[in-house]
């Protein structure tokens, strides 16, 4: 695993599974990546906050906010959200805005009559409370890869393996910004070579720093031979599945190996572990596994394939399709560090 005083490149974190030595392009289309979010409640119907359900197609959530906002005639800050979504595909998600009746707002607005060529507003109601990051069930997704290559009984193999075993719940290589400059930021941050004076900027840099950490226990597990193993020690969740560091402030709550394995990393990382418990952040969890729900698969051609699957929020697609194939993105891409479905 990664031994640097600087982070200026990620590194290939093990597959859990062999490599298929297959290929595929994602993401030709929008329509190859569809998204729909699992929310954790419906609206009331009643409540000082407008809930939407929206499909977008080709827009990133902030815009898609800021939109909202404008035809509101609300503050941006008013326009809550679950989870950010990718932009080159099309997203069924909710946002919330905050607009009490009686206060000066007006009549409540019909956003569903909303034009705009990137999205729609599928359906409107009331609820109690604001949308939060992080309040939903996690997503569902429709992903097609085309342009496939390579051996499809090794894709079917790997395939097998993911649906029955899970896979490694790594953060995707979205969540570390442009070639992973978001780590290195990070550290230069933690060690007080920069000063990051922006709150959403220093949140970016300090989760990209704390999910680092998390794949780099989870890469040398596997490395190790460990994939699928409790080790002796391991804190694990309620579902009985072993999980790695979310690194903070607080006593590690592994013992004997697992402890020593966790500590190793995190003395290889001292900047990034040290300057984490200094910046406020508390020792939390996460699911070494990603078990992807529901999960189904067809060959509509020999050279395309369509999957089908639920994951949990927090967990990222690109982790299933990782196992399976090597996946290419258009070149249009590569400058969109919006994180993919899962955040």
């Amino acid at each position: 695993m990664t031994n640097a005083s600087h982070y200026t490149t990620l590194p290939q974190w093990p597959n859990a599974y062999p490599a298929s030595g297959a290929s595929a392009t994602l993401k030709s289309l929008n329509e190859d990546f569809i998204v729909t979010e699992l929310p954790l409640q419906l609206p009331s119907g009643a409540g000082e906050h407008i809930w939407l359900v929206i499909e977008k197609n080709g827009a990133n959530t902030a815009f898609v906010a800021q939109q909202l906002a404008l035809a509101a005639g609300v503050q941006e800050w008013d326009v809550g959200y679950a989870g950010l979504k990718d932009r080159y595909a099309i997203t069924r998600q909710w946002f919330s805005i905050y607009f009490p009746k009686g206060k000066g707002k007006g009549e409540t607005p019909d956003l569903t009559q909303l034009q705009h060529p990137e999205f729609k507003v599928l359906s409107q109601s009331r609820h109690v409370k604001k949308l939060r990051p992080g309040d939903l069930q996690g997503n569902r997704f429709r992903i097609v890869l085309r342009e496939l290559a390579g051996n499809r009984d090794a894709v079917e193999a790997n395939l097998q393996a993911a649906a029955s075993q899970g896979v490694p719940n790594y953060f995707g290589a979205q969540r570390f910004g442009h070639d992973g400059g978001n780590v290195e930021q990070g550290r230069a941050m933690l060690a007080r070579e920069i000063r990051v004076r922006h709150p959403k900027k220093k949140g970016i840099y300090l989760s990209a720093v704390r999910s680092f950490v998390f794949n780099e226990v989870l890469g040398l597990r596997i490395q190790q031979g460990l994939w699928g193993k409790t080790l002796p020690g391991d804190a694990m969740t309620d579902a009985s599945q072993p999980t790695g560091p979310l690194w903070g402030r607080g006593r590690v709550s592994t013992t004997d190996e697992a402890h020593a394995l966790e500590m190793g990393v995190a003395e290889r990382h001292a900047t990034l572990c040290d300057g984490m418990e200094h910046a406020g952040l508390d020792q939390q969890r996460r699911a070494l596994v990603a078990r992807p729900v529901d999960m189904s698969w067809e060959w509509p051609q020999a050279d395309q394939l369509v999957l089908t699957f639920s994951l949990p929020a927090g967990n990222y697609a690109t982790s299933v399709l990782n196992e399976i194939l090597r996946t290419t993105e258009p070149e249009r891409l590569t400058e969109n560090n919006e994180p993919a479905a899962g955040e």
